[in-house]
């Protein structure tokens, strides 16, 4: 099998986002980690605000930015004039809304203007990020997500990227447009947002809650790692209509996940307290159930989701995306953490105190 040549033009949708910055850093710095990402043609790349321009060109400065919302037929339509042929990133979504409503005008109506916009472009192939969270939790700590995985969507966030991710499955049969789905978990690495600089400084100051016995088990993605299966599935010709799972090799515990980050915090000369917040299981279910009624109001609390999740098992299998895609995690956890928290300090962002030097 060979791969695809790169396309002409690539389009990045949620090009500011902490995926779509390291994937255009790639292109902008191809290592042989990333995979087939280096190109020459032009790369359009979406914003959903003027504010996001400078984060964009900072890491590419020769993308040529489009700012609009994507949800709007007519912004989809304009960033995809002239793009027959092209290689479509579609990576624009929300996570952690204003509201509840914004999981369906966003992730379900983003989506579904990008895929119309693209069958009337006439674009080679369209990769849609997914998540997880369209497969809820696995049942038992030893089971894991499959290639062919049935929905069970967790909570608003979760329906609205089962939705999307339908949409874009459809659109290979119903429409023969070419379309591939990567299903990354929670992943980490440069370029992170402000929750992810929190949970760093929750870890060190002691304060980030692992429940139970901590023994719940997580797969994670590095960015970089994220970056390669998702240039693969932009390049592979015979994968079209089928999803992939892209994570680190293997899933970590909870307790080993909060653990490496401290260890590398201290190692990169950081204070810690050293300890861990333990709290029953039960938290979680209780923030679970409180995030739902919530959610069904209309409602959004960012931090009362995030703990609703920490006394699950949340993995999956990544071995169809190593055997059909050639994916190979380059990656693994406390070395992505070490070179998160050196971006942060490359970038001046408040981790944890610094030792003083002796």
């Amino acid at each position: 099998m060979t791969p695809w040549a790169p396309a002409d033009l690539t389009v990045v949708t949620g090009g500011a986002g902490w995926f779509g910055r390291a994937f255009l850093d790639a292109v902008a710095r191809p290592r042989p980690e990333h995979g087939p990402v280096a190109r020459d043609g032009q790369v359009r790349v979406l914003a959903a605000s003027p504010a996001e321009v400078p984060d964009i060109l900072e890491v590419l400065p020769r993308a040529v930015v489009h700012v609009g919302d994507l949800a709007d037929p007519d912004v989809a339509g304009r960033l995809l004039a002239g793009a027959s042929g092209a290689s479509v990133v579609h990576a624009a979504g929300v996570i952690h809304p204003a509201r509840v409503a914004d999981f369906e005008r966003v992730n379900v109506g983003g989506t579904r203007a990008l895929l119309d916009a693209a069958t009337h472009a006439g674009v080679r192939r369209v990769v849609h990020l997914s998540s997880n969270s369209a497969f809820g939790v696995n049942p038992t700590s030893d089971d894991r997500f499959r290639q062919h995985e049935p929905y069970r969507p967790h909570l608003g966030y979760g329906r609205s990227k089962m939705r999307a991710e339908r949409l874009v499955l459809d659109a290979a049969a119903s429409r023969r447009l070419d379309t591939v789905v990567v299903r990354p978990p929670w992943f980490y690495g440069p370029f992170q947002p402000a929750r992810q600089t929190t949970f760093f400084a929750m870890v060190a100051a002691g304060r980030f809650p692992v429940l139970g016995d901590g023994q719940q088990v997580r797969s994670m993605a590095y960015v970089d790692n994220l970056v390669q299966g998702v240039a693969l599935a932009e390049h592979h010709p015979e994968v079209s209509g089928q999803a992939f799972w892209v994570a680190d090799r293997e899933p970590y515990t909870m307790e080993r996940i909060v653990m490496t980050v401290q260890r590398v915090l201290e190692e990169e000369g950081y204070r810690t307290r050293g300890r861990q917040l333990r709290l029953p299981v039960l938290v979680g279910r209780l923030a679970e159930r409180v995030d739902g009624t919530l959610q069904a109001r209309g409602v959004y609390h960012q931090q009362l989701h995030v703990l609703g999740e920490m006394d699950k098992t949340i993995a999956c299998d990544v071995s169809a995306t190593v055997d059909v895609l050639g994916y190979r995690p380059h990656v693994e956890l406390a070395e992505g953490m070490r070179r998160a928290v050196r971006w942060c300090a490359d970038h001046d962002l408040p981790v944890a105190p610094r030792r003083s030097p002796r």
